[in-house]
């Protein structure tokens, strides 16, 4: 029998008070309310949401969904990751065509929040997102409201083949000093080989997740300005490191997510590769022959304690403009929180997905789950070693709300003078977006 949906509320002026640091930082457009809508129709029909994503397993989630609830149904509609999704919700929204539901990476939250293009979600998600660890929180809630509920957690992972590994005489590196010495012998046990792919022209969050293990910050918050610490001391020490594995031939430099890099992998010519949870369906869909022969583990790091950055991760937004925001923040609920909606998203045994949910009780749902779907893929327990690393991710990191304009200008620069030059290019590109936009920015 399906379930009902909670008793449908009023409709009711959702006028919320804008704090000062909200304005300064986020901009005054951002922080207002707008109208509610409710959990339900009155007239006895369900409230039809639409959804926009392109997380693997959504279509599986939605049917899910759909089957046990009256009162609110939802029509999905899968679009394409990075920058040709972002813009497609961005051209809805100016629109007024937007959908209800949008999967939104954290690191591009604060950008939609701070034009207006995301619903204040304060009121009707606070209890919810204050659940979660305080790491993921601060990743939702620029300038102290709510945008967003947590989906995912995106700790750095080192993924390597077993088999290579061992051919070359070589242990899992934990600095990445070791990894260094680690890329020279698999380089000298078979010429065709290389211990990992650093991309060509630059993958931004590739990088950035590696910066934020050496303690970069990205951006921060100085009273009612921005700072910008894009190519700080970390970074910098980072983006050396990469260019010099580049220089030496120790490492690939093809095209992130290119018919290359995928080639290789298939070729066995990589032995490792730098990647999230997430990644973990990547390989069972694309190189099924090598189950077995994959394992995963954390991610080295410069002094040999435990650390790491992320590289990714969803949270789940409404955009501006919605009119059923409370039938939107129920669906998000249950997306975010209920055991029934990871196992339909890992129900998929061809394609199953590897994410690791935010909460802990989520998490071992999904590991269960994933241990039946992958077939033992791994040669040992990725959601084991995944959820390990998940309070090792360094503190302090900031994701600013001109992050478009960062990405665009680090791809470039690095496809022309290396990492480094990325970097400096970023910095210069993130202050003079914050600046277009009559944000402040500080020295301090």
């Amino acid at each position: 029998m399906p379930r009902r949906s909670r008793t449908p509320r009023a409709p009711r002026r959702r006028v919320l008070a804008a704090s000062a640091g909200c304005l300064a930082l986020l901009a005054t457009s951002a922080c207002g309310g707008g109208d509610g809508g409710t959990s339900g129709a009155s007239d006895g029909k369900p409230v039809t949401l639409t959804m926009w994503s392109w997380m693997v397993g959504t279509q599986d989630v939605v049917d899910a969904f759909n089957a046990t609830h009256e009162d609110i149904q939802v029509k999905y509609t899968e679009i394409t990751a990075g920058t040709d999704g972002y813009s497609k919700i961005d051209s809805a929204i100016d629109a007024g065509n937007a959908p209800d539901v949008v999967g939104m990476e954290y690191a591009m939250l604060p950008e939609f929040a701070s034009q207006g293009n995301l619903e204040d979600l304060t009121e009707e998600t606070g209890d919810l997102v204050g659940s979660f660890p305080e790491s993921l929180r601060s990743l939702v809630t620029p300038g102290g409201r709510t945008w967003g509920v947590p989906f995912d957690v995106t700790p750095q992972l080192l993924y390597y083949r077993t088999d290579l590994f061992d051919k070359a005489g070589v242990e899992v590196p934990h600095t990445w000093a070791e990894f260094e010495r680690a890329a020279e012998k698999i380089r000298k046990a078979d010429g065709d080989v290389r211990i990992a792919n650093a991309p060509k022209g630059g993958d931004v969050p590739f990088i950035n997740g590696l910066a934020w293990q050496a303690g970069s910050q990205g951006f921060g918050v100085d009273g009612d300005a921005w700072t910008v610490r894009v190519d700080d001391g970390p970074a910098r020490k980072v983006a050396a490191y990469w260019d010099g594995l580049v220089g030496d031939g120790l490492v690939r430099n093809d095209p992130a997510w290119s018919e290359e890099e995928t080639t290789a992998r298939k070729k066995g010519q990589v032995a490792a590769f730098i990647g999230a949870p997430w990644s973990g369906a990547g390989l069972i869909s694309q190189l099924p022959e090598q189950k077995g022969k994959w394992a995963v583990a954390p991610l080295p790091t410069w002094d040999g304690t435990p650390a790491t950055g992320t590289w990714g991760g969803t949270s789940f937004a409404v955009p501006k403009g919605s009119e059923h925001i409370d039938a939107a923040t129920e669906f998000i609920e249950w997306l975010t929180t209920d055991p029934a909606a990871m196992k339909a998203r890992l129900s998929d045994a061809e394609a199953p997905s590897s994410v690791l949910p935010a909460g802990a009780g989520m998490q071992k749902v999904a590991a269960a789950e994933f241990d039946g779907a992958s077939g033992g893929y791994f040669a040992n327990d990725l959601y084991e070693v995944a959820a390990a690393q998940v309070d090792t991710v360094v503190k302090g990191w900031t994701w600013g709300p001109v992050q478009g304009s960062v990405n665009e200008a680090f791809e470039s620069a690095v496809a022309k003078g290396g990492w480094t030059a990325g970097f400096a290019a970023a910095q210069r590109a993130a202050v003079k977006a914050l600046d277009d936009r009559g944000l402040k920015t500080s020295d301090g």
